[in-house]
């Protein structure tokens, strides 16, 4: 078995684990905000946002990084001197950032100590879509 197309696989397969989980924690915090008066609702939403931010988005996080990592070391350390590599690993920096952020975020929404709108969590969703847009094309095309 070719082990590129596997860590390769296993990458992608991670990617879309932590993209899924990227697009959908802001948009449970919307309903966490939208219904913060409602006790019984909230508590539905931070099991909701606990297991879906530690037991899927971080894992996945990790395991993409692990397997794109590996697959540096496979393509050969000077894959790194691509321009388009360059910019595709600041911009996984930047979803980790991001990643981190909503960890946050679960935490004030937690502790009652949230002071951002639903609004705000609408707008930072559309966050991971425009980079995941950008890292594709940059992974695809490798235009620079």
């Amino acid at each position: 078995m070719n082990s590129y197309l596997l860590f390769k696989s296993l990458h992608l397969i991670a990617v879309v684990s932590w993209m899924a989980g990227l697009l959908y924690l802001p948009r449970i915090f919307v309903y966490h905000v939208e219904n913060k008066d409602k006790k019984v609702i909230t508590d539905v939403f931070e099991v909701m946002e606990r297991r879906l931010f530690f037991y899927i988005m971080r894992p996945a996080m990790i395991l993409t990084w692990i397997f794109g990592l590996i697959l540096i070391h496979l393509n050969g350390i000077e894959s790194l001197s691509q321009f388009w590599m360059q910019i595709k690993i600041v911009l996984v920096i930047l979803l980790s950032a991001y990643n981190s952020y909503l960890g946050k975020c679960h935490i004030a929404l937690k502790n009652s100590t949230n002071t951002r709108s639903a609004k705000f969590f609408r707008i930072i969703n559309e966050i991971p879509t425009v980079i995941l847009i950008i890292v594709v094309f940059l992974a695809i095309f490798k235009p620079i």
